[in-house]
């Protein structure tokens, strides 16, 4: 069974954060809220998290990873962004946008799109999410929470917990949140297409 965490969703109790790092860093799969709704993720480096999250998902070859940073200093470690590609992002975020770009070699190949060799990347606002990434140091390993026939995630932890109880190892509530996962954005091409409508608004990049 999935161990349930509760934490404030303004300001997450520091100690249950540290508990939380240190499980992900022992291999855990977290189903986590963030500023676009319930997502699934653990450790970058962690083979058998990605693997987890395909089999919860029902994921095939196509879909795009997506690693949680903390900043433009990480996300600038894990993907090429060239001037106008940072001016778009740094205009969004942090915020509920996902950005499909092409990887650099710090990028492990199986978290790569299998064909174009991009992967996505966010920042987000959530202060649980933020809080996470300052424990680990490290970018994260995630996938919004989309289960297979549904079109919104999550909005409460005990939806969550009751739904994926003994695939995931711990699911954390900090209140309400959302139901659309984030909008996404490829800039990996000479123009942004958006790949996704969600959380956020899609008019900068039309």
């Amino acid at each position: 069974m999935a161990t349930f965490v509760e934490v404030h969703p303004d300001n997450p109790q520091p100690r249950s954060v540290a508990q939380i790092v240190d499980r992900i860093r022992q291999g855990a799969l977290v189903a986590f809220p963030t500023d676009s709704g319930y997502a699934l993720g653990g450790r970058l480096d962690d083979q058998e998290i990605k693997d987890r999250i395909r089999d919860i998902r029902r994921l095939d070859d196509r879909h795009h990873y997506t690693l949680l940073c903390a900043d433009f200093a990480q996300l600038g470690q894990l993907v090429h962004i060239d001037n106008s590609v940072f001016r778009a992002i740094k205009a969004a975020t942090p915020g509920p946008y996902t950005f499909i770009l092409p990887a650099t070699k710090e990028v492990p190949k199986r978290l790569l799109h299998a064909k174009k060799k991009t992967v996505g990347v966010r920042i987000p606002s959530h202060p649980l999410s933020m809080a996470l990434l300052a424990g680990l140091g490290d970018p994260m390993l995630i996938s919004t929470l989309l289960l297979p026939g549904e079109e919104q995630t999550p909005t409460f932890g005990w939806d969550v917990k009751e739904a994926l109880d003994h695939v995931v190892d711990i699911v954390i509530d900090a209140g309400d949140v959302g139901t659309e996962p984030t909008t996404v954005v490829d800039l990996s091409g000479d123009e942004a297409v958006i790949a996704r409508r969600g959380a956020g608004d899609p008019t900068p990049f039309e």
